[in-house]
């Protein structure tokens, strides 16, 4: 498989505790939590415990284990995500009109194909291709472990009640004065070295040359933020780029996602409920075009994703958020796509999209690398970004 490194079949430990750690994810919450779309870019959580079992009945199982029993054939159209050469699929914007098959069914389907893979990997050897498959399905798990915890916090701000989710996490620790690193014009080398998972989209390897920058040590707080805010950052037009502006006017931005005045002072919607906004905290839920318009305010600007990969062992990561770059979602040069179905996970959608490095506090550890590509579109805001300032250097 183009790009992914061999990686025998992962354990059948492995599997049963990312599988586990899915559903222990879900087990806070009710059926009716688990089977309500708030938007058509989010999806239920019933649908995600259910797709990421697709994946692996469709993509290993059904072609890789001899007799085994397909759990219900309309499945593989109730829970197809996008791969269009697997076969039609319910459409994306309606997941949440899937009130049948109901949690339990879901969970159903879950044990009987999470048994069956146990199996397979019992008795199917080391096949390098079968152990690809396997671990970009567990990966792919994880991905879904993140989007289940992104994808319900919209939900549940939505309910007037501003149920939590979970107990409150702490305060964090107090921000440190911003610092800068500078870095040197070079030629450099990004993408993946070599060794260990990586998705395709990492590669391959390439140079690219960087005139001389310096990249901020620490991602931007929320009471950074908060004097954008106050400046009348979103008033003023000179800060941002057209498509942002038309947003901000067309949609009544006036601060990050989640955030909401309570007598005169900003409250943030968190997973724990309602919280007073902590400026300590780096900034959250901000659209490429709110990251952008920030940065030009302070006379700065996004680093470019070859920046922020080369500083990314120098600088402080607070693992809070991920942070957009100004770069946008394009293949890196002699990139493939695998060949079939598997193909359409990442090079379909490299187009209209921006960009992020890092990870947040959802993301799997496992998934926190400095190759990592993160993408969304520039106008999304209820993923975890938030921005890291970068600056030319003459």
């Amino acid at each position: 498989m183009h790009a992914l490194q061999a990686h025998g079949l992962g354990g059948l430990d492995r599997l049963r505790a990312i599988r586990a750690r899915t559903e222990a994810l879900a087990a806070p919450l009710s059926p009716e939590d688990q089977t309500v779309q708030s938007m058509p870019d989010a999806s239920p959580t019933k649908w995600h415990l259910a797709h990421t079992t697709w994946f692996f009945e469709t993509f290993v199982l059904r072609p890789h284990a001899a007799g085994y029993a397909v759990f219900d054939p309309a499945y593989e159209y109730l829970f197809n995500s996008y791969y269009e050469a697997v076969g039609p699929r319910h459409p994306r914007p309606q997941r949440g009109l899937i009130t049948r098959p109901g949690v339990e069914e879901v969970m159903a389907y879950r044990r009987h194909v999470t048994d069956a893979m146990a199996t397979l990997l019992s008795t199917a050897g080391t096949a390098s291709t079968l152990g690809d498959i396997v671990e970009l399905g567990l990966q792919h798990e994880q991905q879904h472990q993140e989007l289940i915890l992104m994808d319900i916090k919209h939900a549940l701000s939505l309910n007037p009640l501003r149920p939590a989710y979970r107990l409150p996490s702490g305060k964090a620790p107090k921000a440190c004065p911003l610092a800068w690193r500078e870095f040197e014009a070079a030629l450099v080398e990004i993408g993946h070295e070599g060794g260990g998972f990586v998705f395709d989209n990492e590669g391959p390897r390439h140079r690219i040359w960087l005139d001389a920058f310096a990249l901020a040590m620490r991602p931007v707080t929320c009471g950074e933020y908060l004097e954008f805010i106050e400046d009348g950052g979103y008033r003023r037009p000179e800060f941002w780029l057209s498509a942002g502006w038309d947003c901000v006017n067309q949609r009544g931005w006036q601060a990050p996602l989640y955030w909401e005045q309570c007598d005169g002072r900003w409250k943030i919607f968190t997973l724990s409920g309602l919280e007073s906004v902590d400026p300590s905290r780096p900034v959250c839920h901000v659209s490429a075009y709110e990251a952008n318009a920030f940065a030009k305010w302070k006379g700065k600007r996004l680093p470019r994703e070859a920046e922020w990969e080369l500083a990314a062992s120098a600088i402080d990561d607070s693992g809070e958020v991920w942070e957009w770059t100004a770069s946008p979602y394009v293949a890196y040069p002699g990139y493939r796509e695998p060949p079939g179905a598997i193909g359409e996970y990442n090079g379909k959608f490299m187009a209209n999209q921006t960009v992020l490095r890092g990870g947040c506090a959802a993301t799997p550890r496992g998934h926190v690398r400095s190759t990592y590509r993160n993408f969304f579109p520039p106008d999304a805001r209820w993923m975890f970004g938030g921005i890291r300032l970068a600056e030319d250097l003459r």
